[in-house]
């Protein structure tokens, strides 16, 4: 391939909502920053290392006392606003295009806390109501 001369029309796929099973006696809230377990289930962000593909919660289900899978939730790609974290860990305007990194089911964080966390999404906006993050 060469650089391109002019403008093209470049091919996309979009994934905007995916269903995946629940993990084993939680509950997620709508709304809330959701991900994928290290074995594929779905679970309330948290401090974890393991956590992976994080969406928002498109409906709050409750699988407290389910096992793994009884319950299976729709998460929402794209770009949503969450609470910054505090103190050496807030997130700026100069951290936008960084990665974010969950500390809970609504709140992202500058670090990976000493490699405790796992990543949120990327940066792309910073606000006096949160940071906005671009879940995959």
């Amino acid at each position: 391939m060469v650089a391109l001369t002019e403008g093209r029309t470049t091919r996309a796929r979009e994934l905007r909502y995916v269903s995946r099973p629940v993990a084993a006696n939680v509950k997620i809230h709508e709304g809330s920053l959701a991900a994928l377990t290290a074995t594929g289930y779905a679970t309330p962000g948290a401090v974890s290392t393991t956590l992976k593909k994080p969406g928002k919660a498109r409906a709050t289900v409750d699988n407290i006392g389910g096992a793994a899978g009884a319950k299976t939730i729709e998460l929402e790609l794209g770009c949503f606003q969450y609470a910054n974290s505090a103190a050496g860990d807030l997130i700026t305007i100069a951290d936008v295009g960084a990665s974010a990194y969950i500390v809970d089911d609504q709140t992202v964080a500058k670090t990976n806390g000493g490699t405790t966390r796992s990543i949120a999404g990327e940066i792309v906006d910073v606000d006096a109501q949160g940071v906005w993050i671009k879940c995959a």
